[in-house]
C-alpha cells in the first residue's frame, strides 16, 4: 500500500485498490487537492494541465466522504464528453473496488436514456453525466438530487458554453448546503466569470504543474511544410513511428474524414472519431484503439476529450488550434503516467510566426522537426505504393481466360525482373504525373 497515499489521509481500502492499480506516488495536483477536499468545507478550482491526475485528486475523497447506507445521489461529476465520462466511471469504478456497497451510474449523452433511467430507480451515490443528458433527466424528474452534497465541473474549460446555459436549472435541483469544485486546465475568463457566479466567495485555489503543459516528459516540436507536401510529410512520419500509436488532430469534421480516408488508401492503420459519428461508431473506434487493433486516431479536439490511453507515443496537430487552451488538451493526450511524448505541429510558411505566441502565453520552448528530403519522400511513396500492392485483395471477377493471357505476359519473368519492372513503371508514371499535372500528385 502506498504510504503517501495513506499520508493525504486516503482509507485502507482504497489504499489497496491503488497498490493493484500500480498508483504509489500522488501527482503534484493530488497531494495538494485530497487532504483540502477531506477536511475542508469550501468551494474549490483546482488548476492542472490534463495528463496530471485530476480524476484521483477529486475522485478517492468523493468516495472516501459517501455514505454508503443513504442510497441518495451524493455526488454529481459534469463532463464534457461521454468519452471523458466513461473514463472518469471506470477509474471510480477501480478505486472503488474494495468499498462494499457504493454505487456509481454513467449517464452520459449519446445512448438511449430509458436504460439510464432504469439504472437510477436502484439505489445510486455517484452520478458521472454530460450537462446535456443531466438536465433531460431532470426535466423528466428521472433523477433526485435533492440530497446532492457534492457538484464536480471536470474540464470546465471544454463545456463552459454549455454550463452558461444550464448551470441554474442544475443548481436549483441541488440543496442550498453543497460543495461545488471546478477543475480546468485554463482559466480563461469565462471560466472566472463562472467562478464568480457559482462559486462560494470564500472558495479555495490551487494550481499545480502549470509552469509547462502537462509534465515534463513531452518534446513540442514545429515542421514546416508547403500545402502541396503536407501530406507527404505526414505520411513519411508516420512510416518513422511504425507500430507506435498517435493522434492527429484536424479542425474540422471534414478534414478528419479526408485525411483518414488518404490514410486508409495509404494502408494506415486508423480510424476517424468526431462528433457526427453515431455513438456506437465512436465507441467501436475508440475500443479498436486501446485495444490496438490501429495505431493511429484521426479526431477532432472536442472528440478526443476523454481518450486516457497510456502508451500514445505522439500527436500532430496537422492543423494549428485555433487557441492555445487546445494546443494544451491535445498535447495532454501524449506522455500519460510519466512516459515521454512527442507533440509535432504541422505549420505553413506563414504560420511560422506564431509559434512565438504559443511559445510566450504557455511557457513552452518549440524545436524544429528537420523535412525529410524530397529524395526521402518520393522513397517513401514508393514504399506505400508497394504496401497497397501487397495488401490489395484478389479481384475474383476478373475471367481466368483473361488472368492466363496476363500470366503469359509475365511467365518468363523472375520475381526480380517483374519487381523491377513495376518499380520502373511507377518512377515513369510518377515522373509524368509531376511534370503534367503536379497538383494530382499529392492528396492533401
Amino acid at each position: 500500500m502506498s504510504n503517501q497515499f495513506a499520508s493525504l489521509g486516503i482509507s485502507a481500502p482504497i489504499l489497496k485498490a491503488l497498490s493493484e492499480l500500480n498508483i504509489v506516488e500522488p501527482t503534484e495536483i493530488q497531494q495538494k487537492t485530497i487532504p483540502l477536499l477531506l477536511s475542508e468545507i469550501h468551494d474549490l478550482v483546482g488548476l492542472a494541465k490534463t495528463g496530471t491526475g485530476k480524476t484521483a485528486a477529486f475522485g478517492l475523497p468523493l468516495l472516501q466522504s459517501v455514505n454508503t447506507e443513504s442510497p441518495v445521489v451524493q455526488a454529481v461529476i459534469l463532463t464534457p464528453t461521454r468519452e471523458l465520462g466513461q473514463q472518469i466511471f471506470k477509474n471510480l469504478e477501480d478505486f472503488a473496488k474494495h468499498i462494499p456497497d457504493i454505487s456509481i451510474a454513467s449517464v452520459c449523452g449519446g445512448i438511449p436514456i430509458k436504460p439510464q433511467i432504469e439504472r437510477l430507480k436502484n439505489p445510486t451515490h455517484i452520478v458521472v453525466a454530460t450537462p446535456g443528458r443531466l438536465i433531460d433527466l431532470i426535466q423528466r424528474k428521472a433523477i433526485d438530487l435533492k440530497q446532492t452534497q457534492y457538484l464536480i465541473l471536470d474540464e470546465a474549460d471544454e463545456m463552459v458554453a454549455i454550463l452558461k446555459e444550464s448551470l441554474d436549472e442544475i443548481i436549483a435541483e441541488l440543496p442550498k448546503k453543497h460543495r461545488t469544485i471546478l477543475f480546468s486546465a485554463t482559466l480563461p475568463g469565462t471560466i472566472k466569470q463562472l467562478i464568480q457566479n457559482y462559486l462560494n466567495k470564500n472558495v479555495v485555489q490551487i494550481s499545480a504543474n502549470m509552469e509547462t503543459i502537462g509534465n515534463q516528459g513531452i518534446d513540442h516540436e514545429y515542421i514546416v511544410v508547403d500545402p502541396i507536401e503536407k501530406l507527404d510529410v505526414l505520411m513519411h512520419f508516420l512510416n518513422s513511428k511504425e507500430g507506435e500509436r498517435g493522434i492527429i488532430f484536424c479542425k474540422t469534421k471534414a478534414a478528419v474524414n479526408k485525411l483518414a480516408k488518404n490514410l486508409a488508401i495509404n494502408r494506415f492503420s486508423s480510424g476517424a472519431l468526431h462528433g457526427s459519428l453515431s455513438q456506437g461508431i465512436r465507441d467501436r473506434i475508440m475500443e479498436q484503439f486501446r485495444e490496438g487493433y490501429i495505431n493511429i486516431l484521426v479526431a477532432t479536439d472536442l472528440a478526443a476529450r476523454g481518450i486516457d490511453v497510456k502508451e500514445i507515443s505522439y500527436v500532430v496537430n496537422y492543423h494549428l488550434p485555433d487557441t492555445y487552451e487546445n494546443y494544451v488538451h491535445r498535447s495532454g493526450r501524449t506522455a500519460r503516467a510519466g512516459a515521454k511524448g512527442l507533440s509535432l505541429t504541422v505549420l505553413q510558411p506563414e504560420e511560422v510566426v506564431e509559434i512565438a505566441d504559443f511559445e510566450r502565453e504557455l511557457g513552452l520552448k518549440f524545436t524544429e522537426f528537420k523535412k525529410p528530403s524530397i529524395a526521402s519522400l518520393e522513397e517513401n511513396n514508393t514504399l506505400l505504393w508497394a504496401k497497397q500492392i501487397f495488401k490489395i485483395k484478389p479481384n475474383h471477377d476478373i475471367s481466368n481466360e483473361l488472368k492466363t493471357k496476363v500470366k503469359t505476359v509475365f511467365h518468363h519473368l523472375t520475381k526480380d525482373e517483374l519487381i523491377e519492372k513495376l518499380l520502373a513503371n511507377y518512377v515513369l508514371q510518377n515522373k509524368v504525373e509531376i511534370t503534367e499535372k503536379p497538383a494530382k500528385k499529392f492528396k492533401k
